[in-house]
């Protein structure tokens, strides 16, 4: 799904010139499960932003489903991401005016389908997620984990192949952060690819393969057995 060739992200400020990623090339299989780990400051964010198609490399070569997206503009970028990407982030990114129902509808109204398709679609997810209830709920009505259920919610409504996880239990008490980590790891058996940027190493056992960064460099890779949670929601 993903191929990078000797990527490197260069950020100049006040003429000083900081590379955030080095010669990074790494190789991520449809329906992988990939966490990827450091030190804060290494280059993970950096590198999710690039995979996820939010900035461009500074060299180097990026292929998405086999082709180089590496200097795609803007709009290529923000079209190949409709339908092709979802994301997940530590702070939820929910919009604060908008209902939970309103909130997962995002991506289908860009998509320009009709009501019934959009409502039938969106009763179906928060169903799948077990938020229905709350549908006209807003998100400071809602608990941290009821929130991060609506952004999955909004990260699969157009079932995208590739979901893209930014510390997504980062706010999160350690039960509700199990409950996130079964639900990413139930689309994950469902054959969604997920590439995971975490500082926790329980979170990182969810993972089928752990990639470390240091300094802007692929330090190490290992696979492993993923242990989920005895019980998936």
């Amino acid at each position: 799904m993903i191929k990078t060739v000797n990527l490197q992200k260069k950020y100049t400020t006040d003429e000083v010139e900081t590379t955030a990623l080095h010669r990074v090339n790494l190789e991520i299989k449809d329906g992988e499960f990939v966490a990827i780990m450091g030190p804060s400051g290494c280059g993970k964010s950096t590198l999710l932003n690039i995979l996820g198609l939010l900035d461009n490399p500074t060299y180097g070569e990026l292929y998405f489903q086999g082709q180089n997206v590496a200097n795609y503009s803007e709009k290529q970028r923000a079209d190949l991401r409709k339908t092709n990407i979802g994301f997940v982030f530590q702070s939820f990114n929910l919009i604060e005016e908008l209902t939970v129902f309103e909130n997962i509808e995002l991506p289908l109204i860009y998509q320009k389908l009709s009501s019934a398709e959009i409502r039938n679609r969106v009763t179906t997810t928060m169903e799948k997620l077990q938020i229905a209830h709350r549908h006209h709920h807003f998100p400071q009505q809602l608990s941290g984990g009821q929130q991060q259920r609506v952004a999955i919610a909004r990260a699969i409504i157009c079932s995208p192949p590739l979901i893209l996880a930014d510390e997504p239990t980062g706010n999160l008490d350690s039960a509700t952060s199990q409950e996130v980590m079964n639900l990413l790891a139930e689309l994950n058996e469902a054959g969604t690819t997920i590439i995971m940027v975490t500082h926790s190493p329980t979170d990182a056992e969810y993972s089928r393969r752990i990639i470390r960064l240091f300094d802007g460099k692929v330090r190490t890779e290992n696979t492993q057995k993923p242990a989920y949670a005895k019980e998936l929601l």
